[in-house]
């Protein structure tokens, strides 16, 4: 039978492809998020049933007094005791403990699952967090450059240089960009709420967040010859299957017959009625001894029938959701994939964008400061300045959101 090793929680968590803060979180989840604590547990409850499977049952003692004393050649029979204990076909209890063996190591392949899909889960909340301190940045930047463009307005309106209308644009514009930030800053304690309960703390904590994140190009096909290799959703799937054939071959040996020894002790007392002549008897009071075998015949065999269908089936059930399930991850990982190539795509256009609209503002904000004219193109310019620079966050969000979904696909080890 399989031995399993009970590895400690704390050790299955290794450095990670993030940074030195999300890594941290990850620890952090992996000690308290109550989910992933509760599927270790369920791994450790079933390793506890190997033994209950692969003992033998209980042997069985009983007693009898002789109220009325069996009389025997040798004396009265008083009392008996017997002891016997059942033994199941051979090869019975290895077959059960092999089952229920591969049964726990199914469910340690769960927990990984579950640990893997919990780290993805906190990359998904942690980079919409990312993403709103730097829309945040942005709007706050937004905010001071609109109000120092009121004041060159109020300015030039003032000196006869430029028209009233000018300021109650830029005043107007001012006004939105106050209340977008305004709501975004709203927007961060859900952020938080959500974050924070997946490492079970409390959701206003604070979360420290990075500045910049530096995304990395990926091959093609990057770790796709991973995706069907040790990723812990078909292992368990696996191990069920394996299990399933043990619990068959488990089943068709308890419909054998099964063997029992056991022993009677008799205890008998000394007879008092023989003629004088015979006073000494032989064996006159001997206690007997008396060695047994039994044997339990199955004969109603539909209850043993049915368990083994039922393994069988399982079986077929398993194998049909492991092929159903490399389906599946072979879809997520081409939609992943195409998602991380349309980022990155994205991420060159924005960054192009941004570089040639902050151009195109300098240039047109000189010709302002010149002429006093084109001050509604010069507004214009900026808002799409800062168009492009959300979209060129959000984009970075988006791009590290696909990666650490392609990680999850592909079992990524942590």
């Amino acid at each position: 039978m399989k031995k399993l090793l009970i590895i400690p929680i704390l050790m299955l968590f290794g450095s990670v492809g993030y940074t030195q803060t999300l890594e941290q979180y990850f620890e952090i989840a992996a000690k308290q998020n109550p989910g992933l604590q509760a599927n270790y547990k369920d791994f450790e409850a079933a390793i506890q049933k190997v033994e209950q499977v692969s003992a033998l049952p209980d042997p069985n003692f009983s007693f009898g007094y002789f109220i009325s004393p069996v009389e025997t050649r040798v004396g009265p029979q008083q009392a008996r005791f017997s002891l016997s204990q059942m033994f199941p076909w051979f090869g019975t209890l290895k077959a059960q403990g092999d089952a229920a063996t591969l049964i726990a190591e199914a469910k340690y392949q769960a927990f990984l699952d579950a640990r893997n899909k919990l780290f993805y889960q906190i990359a998904a909340a942690y980079y919409p967090l990312y993403e709103l301190n730097r829309w945040i940045a942005i709007e706050k930047e937004n905010v001071a450059l609109l109000e120092s463009y009121k004041a060159i307005a109020n300015k030039k309106f003032e000196n006869g240089q430029g028209p009233m209308v000018d300021v109650l644009r830029v005043d107007i514009m001012l006004k939105d960009a106050q209340t977008n930030l305004e709501i975004l800053t709203k927007k961060e304690k859900p952020l938080l709420a959500t974050f924070n309960n997946l490492l079970n703390r409390d959701e206003t904590e604070a979360v420290e967040v990075a500045d910049t994140l530096v995304t990395s190009t990926l091959a093609e096909g990057h770790r796709r010859d991973s995706l069907l290799i040790q990723n812990p959703a078909l292992e368990e799937l696996e191990l069920r299957i394996k299990a399933s054939e043990a619990s068959e071959e488990a089943a068709t040996k308890q419909g054998l017959p099964k063997i029992g020894l056991g022993v009677d002790y008799v205890l008998v007392g000394e007879r008092t009625d023989l003629p004088a002549g015979q006073a000494g008897m032989p064996d006159n009071g001997q206690n007997a001894l008396m060695p047994m075998v039994s044997v339990s015949i199955p004969l109603f065999r539909s209850k043993y029938k049915a368990a083994i269908k039922e393994a069988q089936l399982n079986q077929e059930s398993y194998r049909l959701q492991k092929e159903d399930y490399s389906n599946t991850l072979a879809s997520n990982y081409e939609m992943a994939w195409f998602e991380i190539t349309r980022q990155q795509e994205l991420l060159q256009l924005y960054a192009s964008q941004v570089e040639e609209t902050q151009q195109a503002l300098n240039l047109l904000f000189t010709a302002y400061g010149n002429s006093g004219n084109e001050f509604e193109e010069v507004l214009r310019m900026q808002q799409q300045l800062l168009k492009y620079e959300k979209m060129q966050a959000t984009a970075e969000m988006e791009y590290e959101l696909a990666v650490a979904r392609l990680n999850y696909l592909t079992a990524k080890k942590y």
